[in-house]
């Protein structure tokens, strides 16, 4: 059946997160399920998004296929690798009301990191090390893994390097693409890639590619600040649902 209301949030959380891949929208794409959980059940959302992550990656690869850090690459790898296997082994022993308390805390603290920069300081004083990027690495492959929110782990260790632009975003790009498409076995095996999720990958997938391209285009022509200012506000309120429904299943499970 339709759902005016489905559609138009779903519709709107895949514009979000295709805009944020393309460079348009920085780390806002991270708040790709927790809108859907809005709607379902956060690990349905998650699996969910995956698929049309992978495909929103294919593009941004073809666009960025020669502008990347392979060292950056290589050393983040390693932790993002190590963080999608943390978060499969967590994902066998969580609660479906944690997983949204979690999406809800790693939604605020994004919400918090857009007025106090907490990575610029975190970061002063700290080299382009091995470890170091292994270690954000990692942390941005376990994010990624629960709520598709591993950017701005990943930018702890990358903005301070001052890339290029373009090869800024073409690493990024790359590295996801790899996180992503090696979490298509674990949520296979958790049974987060469902029929009824695919077949709403299918209906979403000419969205996802069309906004895709427009980001491609946006990111060099558009201001994205005044979108900033009402985003975190709307996104501020939503975290907060998130944490109160979260911790009232966790804490209250009889009145959830």
């Amino acid at each position: 059946m339709f759902d005016p209301w489905f559609w138009s949030v779903a519709v709107a959380t895949i514009a979000i997160v295709a805009l944020s891949k393309s460079g348009f929208l920085g780390s806002l794409g991270m708040m790709g399920v927790p809108l859907l959980s809005l709607l379902m059940p956060a690990r349905e959302a998650a699996g969910m998004l995956l698929p049309l992550l992978c495909l929103m990656d294919v593009i941004g690869l073809l666009a960025f296929h020669r502008e990347f850090d392979a060292r950056n690459i290589r050393i983040m790898l390693v932790g993002g690798l190590i963080g999608t296997l943390v978060g499969w082994a967590l994902w066998s022993v969580i609660t479906d009301a944690e997983v949204l308390l979690i999406v809800g805390i790693i939604t605020m603290l994004f919400v918090i990191d857009a007025v106090v920069p907490w990575r610029k300081r975190l970061a002063e004083g700290a080299p382009p090390s091995r470890p170091w990027g292994v270690f954000w690495g990692a942390v941005s492959g376990l994010t990624s893994f629960i709520s598709h929110a591993g950017g701005p782990p990943a930018q702890v260790y990358l903005l301070p390097q001052k890339l290029p632009p373009n090869i800024y975003s073409g690493t990024t790009v790359v590295f996801f693409a790899a996180v992503n498409f090696s979490k298509l076995i674990p949520y296979y095996f958790l049974g987060q890639l469902s029929v009824a999720n695919l077949e709403l990958d299918l209906l979403l997938a000419l969205p996802a590619i069309l906004f895709m391209i427009s980001g491609v285009w946006l990111v060099r022509r558009v201001s994205a600040a005044l979108f900033y200012n009402v985003a975190y506000v709307l996104v501020f309120f939503v975290a907060l649902k998130l944490i109160y429904d979260g911790y009232t299943g966790v804490f209250f499970p009889g009145h959830a």
